[in-house]
């Protein structure tokens, strides 16, 4: 395995679990959201994203959750 393979997987890694992120807020999946962003951080862009597609979705307390993850 070189280090463009490396990078290559952790940036299909990344791009999975932000697909699965979208969904669990789109179902409305509060746990599920808190899960995937344990311990993580979200650039301004993606986190503004997300806020919005939770409040596209109604969802007040997941927007809340995304709010309090850190921006990187």
């Amino acid at each position: 395995m070189t280090a463009n393979d490396s990078a290559e997987k952790t940036e299909d890694r990344s791009l999975n679990n932000h697909a699965a992120l979208k969904t669990s807020i789109a179902n409305g999946d509060v746990e599920e959201v808190k899960a995937r962003l344990e311990g993580h951080t979200l650039d301004k862009l993606e986190k503004g994203y997300l806020i919005d597609l939770a409040r596209l979705s109604g969802n007040s307390e997941i927007e809340e959750v995304i709010k309090s993850t850190p921006e990187s």
